[in-house]
């Protein structure tokens, strides 16, 4: 059995002003970096045999808190990267509310791809094993609808630094 400790990024910058980040890389803010170092000191008496982390900054500075409690080096992969969210990012979220969603926006197709890819990346590469996997909001939540297989709208969105815990097969 493989053990996946799914955890969200700390609070960065554009979280707390609303931004839409997409694949943008973010940087943590005080408050992200105290959720970090709070979701490391949670994980720090679990067995932890690999951190892995999206490759986008505000993950991957998150993932780097928890894997110094382990002794671990933090392995990145593209298929935890966020959704891209192509020319909504950047842009203040509240003004997205009533606009028509632009075409190259990645489609849900594609992003529940990647999550699937990912639990196969996970169970190939770690069978076995206890993995933190620190992403991002919606990456987590296909990743949890493809495990689960729930649609995406009944995923619970998860807070910074929340941890869910899936038993892979």
């Amino acid at each position: 059995m493989t053990t996946l400790l799914l955890v969200r990024h700390g609070e960065t910058v554009d979280n707390a002003n609303h931004i839409m980040q997409g694949q943008t890389q973010g940087e943590l803010n005080d408050n992200g970096w105290c959720q970090a170092e709070e979701v490391a000191r949670k994980l720090a008496c679990e067995k932890v045999d690999a951190v892995v982390s999206s490759d986008l900054k505000r993950s991957y500075d998150t993932a780097s808190v928890v894997a110094r409690y382990h002794q671990l080096e933090v392995i990145t992969t593209p298929l935890l990267r966020e959704r891209d969210w192509g020319s909504f990012t950047g842009r203040y979220i509240p003004d997205l509310k009533d606009e028509k969603w632009p075409s190259d926006i990645e489609t849900l197709d594609h992003l529940q791809q990647r999550a699937n890819d990912f639990l196969g990346f996970v169970t190939s590469r770690f069978a076995g094993c206890r993995v933190v996997a620190v992403g991002h909001g919606i990456i987590n939540k296909a990743i949890q609808s493809v495990f689960y297989g729930l649609p995406m709208k009944e995923v619970r969105p998860m807070a910074n630094c929340e941890i869910r815990v899936l038993e892979l097969a």
